[in-house]
């Protein structure tokens, strides 16, 4: 039997979280952000001084990758996600403002799945192991800020197709947790 993926496009709007449900493979066109424990530790730092971030969170999606050196012909390397959970105490305030979408891998904590269901956002996982794969999504790579951090510098990604599964969703219902309890039947 052939997956079924629900396409969405980049800046993700209230709507679109609300439709999309955990469990749902989902192909997501447009723009992506990177940014892992270094760059969203640099985040708070600026909104604990009263700065503008380096980019507008409002309906954006942030990757937790940090992407390998792009090969000569290819706009990226490997682009495989990183465990979300490095930024659980990082991300209430990202959602405040306004991010709706994040991708990575692994458990999210009780505090981030609260502002998730508050700020109607959604967690999507990539898989883990498919880096490459993943890659071939990815049509474009700018710097966009925090040059200093390298592989863990701020990026925007444009992406064509980038295959992700709802884990959480903006109710607060997650796979993790409905996933095995499907299975023990």
């Amino acid at each position: 039997m052939t997956k079924q993926y629900k396409k969405i496009t980049t800046p993700l709007t209230d709507e679109v979280v609300k439709s999309l449900k955990a469990g749902d493979n989902v192909l997501i066109s447009g723009e992506v952000y990177t940014a892992r424990d270094a760059a969203h530790k640099r985040f708070i730092s600026c909104i604990k001084e009263g700065k503008e971030l380096p980019i507008d969170l409002n309906g954006k999606v942030i990757y937790y990758v940090g992407p390998a050196p792009a090969k000569p012909g290819y706009v990226c390397g490997s682009a495989g996600p990183t465990t979300s959970g490095r930024m659980d105490s990082n991300t209430p305030p990202l959602l405040d403002r306004g991010l709706k979408g994040m991708i990575g891998k692994g458990l999210r904590s009780p505090e981030v799945v609260e502002s998730m269901k508050k700020n109607k956002a959604v967690y999507f996982a990539a898989t883990g192991g498919a880096a490459a794969l993943i890659a071939k999504s990815i049509k474009k790579v700018e710097l966009v800020a925090y040059e200093d951090l390298g592989t863990e510098a701020v990026r925007k990604m444009v992406v064509e197709d980038l295959p992700v599964t709802v884990v959480i969703d903006s109710e607060g219902n997650n796979l993790y947790e409905t996933g095995p309890v499907k299975y023990k039947r």
